[in-house]
């Protein structure tokens, strides 16, 4: 198998993971997100973990994205190629953070099991800063430097044709829609977990989805100058006379 193709089924495989990871994450955190009394209930705690876990595969799986593809993107735009590793990285920077809070939820909740009443109120504060902190990191990650991931990629990618167009455009129209409902959710004209929030991630979800099936089963375009070995023929090599030319 080309080095090439590897690589295109590799990143495919990095993409599905880190939606498979944020979904099952964003699904385990639940009683954490969306239950103020969890810190006086010690029956999510697994859940929590286990979510936990799914974001910590998910920071990894976006790192990786940017790792795999750099060699391929640098041959297109070097400086562009090392601003999309260097934003995934930040980009799984900010989902640790969040990984942090939650987690420190949890032991804020085991430290303080069973204190008296009159400590409830500052548990919940401190809980909800807590779930506070995770919220903005879940907009500022998966949605602002998403969005900037994926319109360096696809514009990378439709530059290059890389993939075909129509993958492309998708990313270019995902990535600038959730930048620009992230920036709605930050001025508080809906939640981020809402029916219009869901549908501003619909097309970058189907971008990178669509992506990752592209590369794993059929990888780079062939055509593309970065992905292909151009074989320069010789020039003939001159052959000795045997004799005088005939006149």
């Amino acid at each position: 198998m080309e080095p090439a193709r590897k690589t295109a089924i590799v990143a495919g495989a990095f993409f599905l993971l880190t939606e498979v990871a944020a979904i099952a994450g964003l699904a385990l955190y639940d009683p954490v997100l969306h239950d103020t009394h969890y810190i006086l209930d010690p029956g999510a705690d697994t859940r929590v973990f286990l979510g936990a876990l799914f974001e910590i595969v998910l920071a990894a799986a976006v790192i990786g994205t940017g790792v795999v593809l750099f060699p391929v993107l640098k041959k297109q735009n070097e400086g562009a190629a090392l601003g999309y590793v260097c934003a995934r990285l930040l980009e799984a920077a900010v989902i640790i953070v969040g990984i942090i809070s939650v987690l420190s939820l949890v032991k804020l909740r085991k430290a303080f099991e069973g204190a008296a009443d009159s400590d409830t109120a500052s548990l919940l504060t401190t809980g909800k800063t807590l779930v506070a902190i995770h919220d903005w990191t879940f907009l500022i990650g998966p949605n602002f430097i998403l969005g900037a991931n994926s319109l360096i990629l696809a514009w990378l990618m439709y530059r290059a044709k890389l993939v075909p167009r129509s993958i492309a455009v998708l990313g270019l129209a995902g990535g600038a829609l959730i930048c620009t409902s992230a920036t709605a959710v930050m001025f508080g004209l809906y939640e981020q977990i809402s029916v219009a929030g869901s549908i501003a991630a619909i097309p970058v979800f189907t971008w990178e989805v669509a992506l990752a099936i592209w590369l794993i089963t059929k990888g780079f375009k062939p055509t593309t100058p970065s992905t292909r070995t151009t074989t320069t023929t010789p020039p003939p090599t001159p052959q000795p006379n045997d004799g005088p030319s005939p006149t």
